[in-house]
């Protein structure tokens, strides 16, 4: 066992923490709400599970591009457009990814989300943002700087936790982002339990670690021009 499971509420909190990051490490995120407490979860992942599923999908989609061409500045309506175009992105339950028409599809919605960020000002939806924490992960379209800016809009708007930043810096390890990277494992190991502190800083060294192995893996098998 790599953490003492004993208490209730510390119980509670370590399974947080070690599912967030067995998700993270697994390629499991896609599954699951970023943090909890969004539209993002299961639901929104498994898309066109049946043919009537996938008719109400494409119809709002539809409907979302025609008010989005209407009214191509407002933040309602591009935030209905961004949701629609990751909700009809195809994910594959068998690989724990999204496809490749689904990847398509994800690289609509990052359109559509750069759209949206800059009509909605400075508070942007914090639920739609989980949607693209999802989209911009390594089983979407794995772009990690949108993934951190989209992290870090989901992080500033709900009550600190050491889950949430255990994803973030995740995310901010793998872009390269080191120095965030390390301040958010701070802030993760800062809020966890006292007597989890240990394991949670293994964990995100783990991250970290990794993290720098991939960027060195893309680096030395990059072709030169």
């Amino acid at each position: 066992m790599l953490f003492d499971l004993r208490g209730r509420g510390r119980r509670r909190t370590v399974k947080v923490i070690y599912l967030s990051l067995a998700i993270l490490m697994g390629g499991g995120l896609v599954l699951f709400g970023v943090g909890g407490n969004t539209n993002g979860g299961l639901l929104d992942a498994f898309k066109g599970g049946s043919q009537s599923t996938s008719s109400v999908l494409t119809k709002r989609l539809s409907s979302a591009e025609a008010a989005a061409r209407a009214q191509p500045t407002n933040p309602q309506v591009l935030a209905d457009l961004t949701r629609a175009r990751y909700q009809a992105a195809d994910f594959d339950q068998t690989t724990g990814a999204f496809t490749a028409d689904g990847r398509k599809q994800l690289r609509s919605a990052a359109a559509a989300w750069q759209r949206y960020l800059a009509a909605a000002g400075s508070k942007p939806d914090d639920n739609l943002a989980g949607l693209m924490v999802q989209a911009f992960s390594p089983q979407g379209i794995n772009q990690p700087v949108n993934a951190v800016k989209a992290m870090e809009i989901v992080v500033d708007a709900r009550p600190p936790t050491a889950n949430l930043y255990v994803q973030l810096a995740f995310y901010a390890f793998n872009a390269g982002q080191i120095r965030k990277g390390q301040l958010a494992s701070d802030k993760a190991i800062q809020l966890a339990p006292k007597d989890d502190k240990e394991q949670v800083k293994s964990q995100l060294e783990t991250i970290r670690t990794q993290a720098a192995a991939a960027r060195q893996s893309a680096t030395t098998t990059t072709p030169s021009s």
